[in-house]
């Protein structure tokens, strides 16, 4: 008998598990090879398939952090970046912040270096998102949008954004959830139904929109997502549902007595 009984065993999914996904390194790397094969027609997607509400989101989100933003040399990461779109509306709210995108698909990060060539400087890293190349307590501000359900890990995701905010730093994580009620039986009709043929068709890519509504269904619901914040470390954990709860923002601190 081995002396430990569960030596060769994988260790579990504990965030986003895309299909054939057995384990933490699968499920990221099936996230990281989906997020690459539609990185062309992303953009256009996101917005055609939210009726642009999504850049409301965004900016909704940046004007709730404008006081950190306009700090004297500020310090933000924008974490799962994609193609840059929160890290721009960030930009927009606070000339003077420091900002780095971070994102594991090289080829969404074209894309973001490509909207910002002529503007204000972003700083953009290729890095994983559970495995931050960035000191302790290096930013006054993280913020995720769209990404962080994407983690292979939630609880490490936290854990790592807890690690580089600086004490009295803030984190804000935007997401879709699932609302309830009659918006609800539209929504989930449209996001099972029509959104994964809308977006088979133009991008080509059945999987990747079969996946979303699966990964939304599996993210945490709003209060427990609040109790793992709690747990990492953050105080002042809040929810702000956005448009009848199809998304919301996610909100936490760091404290100073660390």
């Amino acid at each position: 008998m081995p002396d430990n009984p569960l030596a060769g065993q994988q260790e579990p999914v504990r965030g986003a598990a895309p299909q054939g996904a057995t384990d933490p390194e699968s499920a990221s790397r099936a996230v990281r090879e989906m997020f690459t094969s539609i990185a062309p027609r992303y953009d256009f997607l996101n917005h055609l398939l939210s009726a642009n509400i999504d850049k409301l989101w965004w900016r909704r989100t940046a004007r709730t952090f404008r006081s950190i933003l306009r700090r004297p040399a500020a310090t933000v990461l924008d974490l799962c970046c994609g193609t840059g779109d929160m890290a721009l509306a960030l930009r927009n709210q606070g000339s003077d912040a420091r900002i780095t995108g971070a994102d594991f698909s090289h080829a969404m990060l074209t894309r973001a270096y490509a909207k910002t060539r002529a503007e204000s400087p972003i700083t953009w890293i290729e890095a994983d998102a559970l495995h931050l190349p960035f000191d302790d307590n290096s930013f006054d501000l993280v913020t995720s949008a769209f990404g962080f359900r994407n983690l292979a890990d939630y609880d490490a995701g936290l854990r790592e954004i807890f690690r580089v905010l600086r004490p009295g730093g803030e984190c804000g994580i935007l997401d879709f959830s699932e609302p309830g009620g009659f918006v609800g039986k539209i929504y989930t009709v449209y996001f099972k139904a029509i959104l994964p043929r809308i977006g088979k068709l133009v991008s080509g890519n059945e999987g990747a929109y079969a996946y979303l509504p699966a990964s939304v269904k599996r993210f945490p619901s709003p209060p427990e997502l609040l109790e793992r914040m709690e747990k990492a470390g953050f105080r002042e954990s809040s929810w702000t549902p956005y448009t009848f709860s199809i998304a919301g923002l996610f909100r936490g601190k760091k404290g100073y007595d660390l």
